[in-house]
């Protein structure tokens, strides 16, 4: 748990995934690679272009489930809630 100075805001680590995961390969061209990169510099969407990747995936496959009349999304779980914060 780390406090931020001059903020009353406290920031906690992820929680470990309680969801087995299965490992899949997906490749990309170079340009998409290094967009993903692009994007983890942040670390808002992962701390690397494949984290990256499956957290945008996965966002999209929610998207997907909630839209109607789409073939074989809906068994996709809804998003947790998300955290307050303290």
């Amino acid at each position: 748990m780390a406090k931020l100075s001059g903020n009353s805001r406290t920031i906690m680590a992820r929680l470990k995934n309680n969801v087995d995961t299965v490992q899949i390969t997906l490749s990309v061209t170079q340009t998409v690679r290094d967009f993903l990169e692009q994007l983890s510099v942040s670390g808002f969407y992962g701390k690397n272009a494949a984290e990256t990747a499956a957290v945008l995936l996965k966002e999209k496959l929610r998207e997907l489930s909630t839209q109607r009349n789409m073939v074989g999304v809906h068994s996709v779980p809804p998003a947790p809630p998300a955290a307050p914060f303290a």
